[in-house]
């Protein structure tokens, strides 16, 4: 999987509003303490808040907050609302290919690889990440060396 780095700033602004604690935050403050480009951070705060996940106002109190808590939002959503389904061939969803052939059974490896995406992805929350704890399975899948190899 590549992670855009639209979805990486969304992620990284997502997790600093739900650090926040229903707080408020500024784009500026925001793009600051994740170091992400403040119009590119802008452009994606608009997507997310399309999305129905960040809420914003204008003016000297304005800024972001979370539109659910924290808890109720997951990485996945959070992808989505930037850069579409979580995994494709071809720009094409995974399930919708088709090959002939020996390699006929590809569709379904795509189709596997979205699902152990989405067992990851869904089911970690921001304030997981805020909080640094990650939900167990996934810990257990960075507690294995391998993972942590380039390959």
């Amino acid at each position: 999987m590549r992670v855009s780095a639209k979805a990486d700033y969304a992620v990284r602004a997502m997790v600093e509003l739900a650090a926040a604690e229903g707080g408020t935050l500024k784009a500026e403050r925001i793009a600051q303490a994740q170091e992400i480009p403040l119009k590119f951070l802008e452009n994606i705060m608009a997507d997310l808040r399309q999305a129905g996940l960040v809420r914003s106002q204008r003016g000297a109190e304005g800024g972001y907050w979370l539109a659910k808590p924290a808890d109720e939002i997951t990485l996945a959503q959070v992808i989505r609302a930037v850069d579409g389904p979580l995994a494709n061939v071809r720009g094409r969803r995974s399930e919708e290919v088709e090959f002939v052939g020996s390699a006929a059974p590809l569709r379904e490896v795509w189709v596997a690889v979205r699902a152990s995406l989405r067992a990851v992805l869904e089911s970690v929350t921001l304030a997981d990440v805020a909080r640094g704890e990650l939900p167990d399975a996934v810990a257990g899948l960075t507690a294995d060396g391998d993972a942590w190899l380039p390959h």
